[in-house]
């Protein structure tokens, strides 16, 4: 068994910024050929990736009468694609730029005979620039990719088993690599109110309830779990500290978000006690 040591590193943002900005961006090229060629699911169900014994991966894609997939191996840093029919192509992970790891990236799927383009501007981040000419980031230190790696799996046994336990429907539990974070989400089979925006709109047609680890961010400086419900028009409700489990790192933060007309405001406090458990209680704000 991993020591308790090891599962839940320190992950404080300021010292892996820059790696993760990198490989945020490294995430999104992966995921957008998920998204280009992975058949629709409804909630956009088909564009996420997905915790693996060794990194992140696409899972297996159809292409044509050939199946395929995309790992990231945090173990030996590298990015592995690999056909049903045995053929594979490596894509290193290691400090090189945005517009390089495009570039071999795609260069490796075509190699693969799979027929892709996908649209090279980033999505939810500040300032985007194209893949191709994006050249600002380019670090890459394989400590923290596999810290980061190392937490988000501890989180997804925990999600796993919070899913598990509901008995209605229930997303995966999915790595959202536009906004960075591992979620998992129950729904109550309610309609909800339509949305303007047509992508928050399919996210968003029925009435959910959330769960997510993100790592931080901008005015975040440190990682947190994100519980939300998602009922009416939301309003933005209070934060709360809660401890890490080995009492070592930077403490997560809780944000909840609260219905604006029908729910009464409130926070959810989670605490991850060991892998496979989570101890969750509501306070009145």
């Amino acid at each position: 068994m991993m020591p308790t040591q090891d599962a839940w590193p320190a992950l404080p943002l300021s010292a892996w910024a820059d790696t993760y900005a990198t490989l945020h961006m490294w995430t999104q090229i992966v995921g957008k050929i998920r998204l280009a060629l992975a058949p629709r699911v409804n909630h956009w169900w088909h564009v996420p990736l997905y915790v693996s014994a060794r990194g992140l991966t696409s899972s297996a894609i159809p292409y044509g009468s050939r199946t395929f997939e995309m790992t990231f191996d945090f173990i030996d840093h590298q990015l592995r694609l690999d056909t049903c029919d045995g053929n594979r192509r490596t894509v290193a992970l290691a400090p090189r730029t945005v517009a390089d790891f495009y570039a071999d990236v795609m260069e490796s799927v075509r190699a693969l005979q799979i027929d892709v383009g996908i649209w090279p501007m980033p999505v939810e981040v500040p300032s985007p620039i194209r893949f191709d000419q994006d050249t600002q980031h380019a670090s890459y230190d394989p400590m923290w990719a596999n810290r980061w790696w190392r937490i988000l799996q501890q989180v997804d046994g925990v999600f796993q088993e919070f899913r598990g336990r509901f008995l209605g429907k229930s997303s995966p539990v999915h790595f959202f690599w536009g906004s960075f974070d591992l979620a998992v989400t129950r729904f109550n089979g309610r309609p909800a109110p339509l949305r303007s925006d047509p992508i928050m709109r399919e996210a968003y047609s029925h009435e959910v309830i959330s769960a997510g680890f993100w790592p931080g961010g901008g005015a975040v400086p440190d990682s947190r779990v994100l519980p939300s419900v998602r009922l009416t028009p939301l309003t933005e409700a209070i934060s709360a500290s809660t401890s890490c489990p080995t009492n070592r790192c930077e403490p997560p933060r809780l944000r909840a978000t609260s219905c604006s007309s029908s729910c009464r405001p409130h926070t959810k406090r989670v605490r991850i006690l060991k892998r496979g458990t989570a101890r969750r209680s509501n306070d009145s704000s």
